[in-house]
């Protein structure tokens, strides 16, 4: 038994089969819809459920708050359909001719960035090459059916490797590996690109980036691929982490600050010592003190769902609109992706 799913600005319609989430039914028609985490906990799948009913057989839907579920909002990639729906949802024609591949990569150069963080180059097969937007992710494919997902640091310009930013999560079986087995010469199974968080080249608004940690992977590439198009649009960055230490890009991000003519850097540290003279506290909470009104932005924020969550409720409160808002959480799940249909 099926249902028919259709999106009301393009009246579009899909099959969803049994059991299978809105967004996997979409996604395997060929019909682009926002998402990236995947598993519930970062709202960019987030759509109006306008006529029908769905439920949440595999996850609940974290992501969204009261006031969201009052208004209809549901997550494309934990809802399944009881009945055929009307969904009113953004659909993403920029990705839609991007081919998902299953590659294979050997890593060519392993750094250390930090005593927590590591940086992974990856060189794909001679003559192969991974066609992918600035801020999209791949997952690293893991014996038993399980996979990591590890956002592209390196732009698209970049053809002859495919850099990675890993963070050392305790517990976490790949990353361990990462930091205490993992050999120059190893060979991975990546399965890519994937994700709705990119860059949108042909926007006229200036732009402010937002990043926690390792969230900062995703918008060095977008950075570069601005520069790489001479998008001459001002872009504020924002980087958020605990200590002066864990700001691992100072040279990189000096060298934005030569080649575009109009990049700001804001460094922001929660947990800084008395050394430090810079913007401290949450960086959302800095980005709010020196643009109150965000409506005339585009606005690109990953790193931890706590950051994303509060930022994304917080700055839909000081102006923007969904449509230019565009955000990747970076949240730390077993290696096994959830359930979602498919």
């Amino acid at each position: 038994m099926s249902n028919r799913i259709q999106i009301q600005s393009s009246q579009r319609t899909f099959e969803a089969k049994a059991d299978e989430t809105v967004l996997a039914a979409a996604l395997r028609q060929g019909i682009m819809l926002p998402y990236s985490c995947k598993n519930g906990t970062c709202a960019s799948c987030s759509c109006t459920l306008v006529e029908g009913r769905v439920n949440y057989p595999y996850n609940r839907p974290a992501a969204l708050e009261h006031q969201d579920l009052t208004q209809g909002r549901i997550l494309a990639c934990q809802a399944v359909a009881n009945s055929n729906v009307l969904i009113e949802a953004t659909e993403i024609a920029q990705v839609a001719d991007i081919p998902v591949r299953k590659v294979p990569a050997r890593v060519e150069q392993l750094d250390e960035l930090t005593p927590d963080v590591r940086r992974i180059r990856l060189k794909l097969p001679r003559g192969m090459r991974m066609q992918f937007l600035a801020g999209q992710y791949i997952d690293i494919l893991l014996p038993g059916g399980k996979r990591r997902a590890f956002s592209i640091a390196s732009s698209p310009s970049e053809e002859d490797f495919i850099e990675l930013h890993v963070k050392f999560v305790d517990g976490g079986g790949f990353t361990g590996h990462v930091f205490d087995g993992m050999q120059t010469g190893e060979i991975l199974r990546l399965e890519g690109p994937l994700g709705m968080f990119f860059v949108r080249l042909n926007s006229p608004r200036p732009i402010l980036m937002m990043g926690g940690g390792t969230g900062f992977a995703p918008l060095k590439a977008m950075i570069e691929d601005l520069i790489y198009a001479g998008d001459d649009r001002p872009i504020t960055l924002y980087w958020g982490v605990r200590t002066e230490s864990d700001l691992y890009a100072d040279e990189l991000i000096a060298e934005f600050d030569r080649k575009h003519p109009a990049f700001q850097y804001v460094p922001v540290l929660s947990e800084p010592d008395d050394q430090w003279s810079g913007r401290t506290g949450f960086v959302h909470d800095v980005l709010l003190e020196d643009h109150p009104d965000v409506s005339p932005f585009e606005i690109y924020m990953s790193g931890p769902p706590i950051m994303v969550h509060s930022a994304r409720r917080e700055f839909l409160q000081a102006g923007i609109t969904e449509d230019h808002l565009h955000y990747d959480s970076f949240d730390f799940a077993p290696d096994i992706p959830p359930a979602d249909g498919g």
